[in-house]
């Protein structure tokens, strides 16, 4: 199934094709005159403004490049008069990773690979070796385990055993269990509460994004270069809000709406991750002689929501009930290349009883007791980014109204958020850019937007809306796409676009609308018999933050 939007196309490039319709784009804003970097950075509890690196105690690098770590200490509240003003003595150390230039560094990109819950510290090293060696040369890479997560303190931690096999069903049969279920996302946000302590109070995208210019600071540069992918893209365009003179080039990717605060996204991506299972059964159903699940995507649909009853009734080994089955599968919406193995663990359980593919993608890709601090992340964010409904009615009944449209994840991505029903720490209004009454103004210099049309976990119609929010913005669009994250995968004329801008400043032709360039999508991947020796990675974080970036599906043997 298509997913354009209908909107004008300006310039097409397929996917090995040379660049096309490029044009220079102007020089950022520089800093203001007589100020220094120093002045401008947000106050730290520490006079720093310099980084110890030293080699990684704690993370390896992907390959062989050089890796290094520091970490960063910055306020855990900088609000004016924070609700405890015990906070503002408090301090928050941010964990840094670091791959230098293989050349002389003349830029710094710093990384986020999206959650909000994802420890991106390990980006530093992805991120470089994507690069080709153009970029490489030249870029010091820069990554970081966001405030409350991973390896940054103080941490995020609510209640591993949630994940205990075999949870309930997502999809409830009655009140009964609906209130058992709502019954488990209370239990669980009063656990964060007690688990956690004040920094629960300061996980909103503004606090992390004050950190960016704290880390730029430190790093004693006067702009960066910043590449988000997914909620990543949403950080990016906060940052670039309230610091637009510190951005020397900013890449968005898999873009996250501008317009819908997460209450509403998530319904949205509900629907849009059932347009991506579809995909995905229809493609099973074309290399039927490979799964045998059917001919048609119709088929194969019924033949995985059988199973998932199946599994209501029986869970596989005692530890795969459907809610396990959806929180493996669902990486189907995420990459492309996670199709095969889903695929096989499928068929070998409804064709052969074998239970056992299906037991290692659950390992693989779904939730256990290390999801917790992840998860515990996502919610902090997301909880107190935007307000939510307090009326349990309203969750409902909006609950039912997308799992009669999209029952494949429809009520699996409500509950994953509904301990923000009763979450402790305050909301506050949604960080709207925009030029209307009570808005964040937008930033206005040149940014690149790339969106693949397919993505199942941000919907293609929230890049247009970044593209008209960002003025002096161009979009990318891999038509055809089906994974999470495009730039530096392996598709050459996003790729060849993300370096011209990166390395001379070039960006697509802004049009009227719509795309300004669209390159064709990857190959989709080809069926395998046999389980991966190497599977796609793909980290579970839940619906909106199941962050791997776009593994190329050519690379996934």
């Amino acid at each position: 199934m298509r997913a354009r939007t209908g909107t004008p196309w300006v310039a097409f490039c397929g996917g090995g094709a040379l660049l096309a319709s490029l044009v220079a784009m102007p020089p950022a804003q520089a800093a203001p005159q007589g100020l220094a970097p120093e002045a401008a950075a947000p106050v730290t509890r520490v006079d720093q403004r310099s980084l110890d690196w030293r080699p990684c105690e704690d993370l390896e690098p992907v390959e062989n490049e050089t890796l290094e770590c520091a970490t960063l200490t910055v306020p855990l509240a900088r609000d004016v008069a924070p609700a405890n003003t015990r906070d503002l003595a408090e301090t928050v150390d941010i964990a840094l990773s670091r791959v230098p230039a293989t050349g002389t560094a003349e830029h710094t990109m710093l990384v986020n690979p999206g959650g909000p819950g994802s420890a991106g510290r390990r980006w530093a090293s992805h991120t470089h070796l994507r690069m080709p060696e153009e970029l490489r040369e030249i870029y010091d890479v820069v990554a970081f385990d966001p405030r409350g997560m991973g390896a940054s303190t103080p941490s995020v931690s609510c209640d591993p055993a949630f994940f205990a096999p075999v949870r309930k069903d997502t999809v409830p049969a009655d009140e009964r269990e609906e209130a058992a279920l709502r019954a488990d996302a209370e239990a669980y946000a009063r656990a964060c509460a007690e688990n956690t302590g004040p920094i629960l109070d300061h996980m909103r995208t503004e606090d992390t994004a004050h950190d960016m210019d704290a880390i730029r600071a430190a790093l004693g540069l006067d702009r960066i270069d910043y590449l988000g992918y997914s909620y990543g893209s949403y950080l990016g365009t906060v940052y670039s809000a309230l610091y637009p003179d510190r951005v020397r080039a900013l890449v968005l990717d898999s873009v996250v709406d501008p317009d819908r605060p997460w209450y509403e996204s998530n319904h949205v991506q509900s629907r849009s991750l059932d347009r991506a299972a579809r995909n995905f059964f229809d493609w099973v159903a074309r290399h039927d002689d490979v799964y045998g699940l059917g001919t048609d995507g119709e088929t194969v649909a019924r033949a995985y929501y059988d199973l998932r009853s199946e599994l209501r009734a029986t869970p596989a080994e005692g530890t795969v009930g459907p809610t396990e089955l959806e929180g493996a599968v669902i990486v189907v919406a995420y990459s492309g290349g996670t199709w095969p193995d889903v695929a096989r663990a499928l068929s070998a359980r409804i064709r052969e009883g074998d239970s056992a593919p299906l037991l290692e993608l659950h390992e693989d890709y779904g939730d256990d007791a290390g999801s917790d601090p992840a998860y515990g992340g996502y919610l902090a964010v997301q909880c107190t980014d935007a307000v939510w409904p307090r009326e349990w009615g309203t969750w409902s009944a909006d609950a039912r109204g997308v799992d009669a449209d999209a029952p494949f994840m429809g009520w699996h991505n409500t509950w994953y958020n509904a301990p923000c029903a009763t979450w402790s720490a305050e909301s506050e209004p949604w960080f709207q850019v925009g030029d209307g009454p009570g808005e964040h103004p937008a930033y206005d210099g040149p940014a690149l937007i790339v969106h693949a049309t397919h993505d199942g976990a941000t919907p293609v119609e929230g890049s247009l809306a970044l593209r008209e929010r960002l003025p002096g913005s161009s979009l990318v669009i891999e038509d055809g796409g089906i994974t999470h994250g495009v730039s530096l995968t392996g598709n050459t004329c996003v790729d060849e676009t993300v370096v011209a801008y990166l390395r001379e400043g070039r960006l697509p032709e802004r049009g009227e609308g719509g795309a300004d360039l669209t390159c064709d999508g990857r190959p989709e991947p080809e069926p395998r018999t046999s389980q991966s020796s190497s599977h796609t990675p793909v980290d579970r974080l839940g619906p909106i933050g199941l962050e791997y970036p776009g593994e190329s599906e050519a690379s996934v043997e």
